[in-house]
């Protein structure tokens, strides 16, 4: 679990994705992110030993809320399965809310996958694919799960002027046209 998270904590992590998403999270040094909040360096590692520490409790509420919720969409298929449309828009709403986080994510594939975390978004397009398609689905429809899920979570990088209503209802219908299932 994440560490609650102190005022000066939240302020170092708010700059240090503002300057991740300009500069990098491999060019950003945390020298530069002390410097942006005019504190010292060791007041910085007070709150985080490394940069790729810092880079994981960022993305840490990500990581927890997306595993919570393909979690409990396996644990309600037994009894009440959510409908492919319901998975996508709780898939969407999701990824949505972290949509900021998201851009580090994108930015920075191979930082991410050194931490462990991109197999865990694939896993989850790969677990939602099964709730859809069940337990052994075809190559077809690991594709198209692919291209739905992961189109899903594009969009709401693609599209940041869009009214989030209007946005949702576009993704969701065009990640169901890709899943090949109607829009009902």
């Amino acid at each position: 679990m994440s560490r609650p998270v102190s005022g000066t904590r939240q302020r170092i992590q708010d700059v240090a994705r503002e300057l991740f998403g300009q500069k990098g999270v491999q060019r950003t040094s945390l020298q530069d992110i002390a410097d942006r909040l005019g504190i010292t360096k060791p007041a910085l590692y007070y709150h985080f030993k490394s940069r790729e520490e810092l880079v994981r409790s960022i993305l840490q509420p990500l990581i927890e809320e997306g595993e919570r919720f393909v979690a409990e969409q396996e644990a309600r298929a037994a009894d009440n399965p959510a409908t492919p449309r319901e998975l996508l828009e709780g898939y969407f709403d999701f990824h949505y809310r972290h949509r900021a986080d998201l851009v580090l994510v994108v930015t920075e594939l191979s930082t991410l996958a050194d931490l462990g975390l991109i197999d865990k978004l694939l896993a989850w397009r790969e677990r939602l694919c099964a709730l859809v398609f069940g337990s052994r689905p075809t190559l077809e429809q690991s594709a198209r799960g692919v291209i739905a899920f992961g189109g899903l979570q594009d969009c709401c990088l693609q599209f940041p002027d869009s009214a989030p209503k209007r946005l949702r209802q576009a993704t969701v219908t065009g990640a169901l046209a890709a899943l090949g299932l109607p829009d009902s």
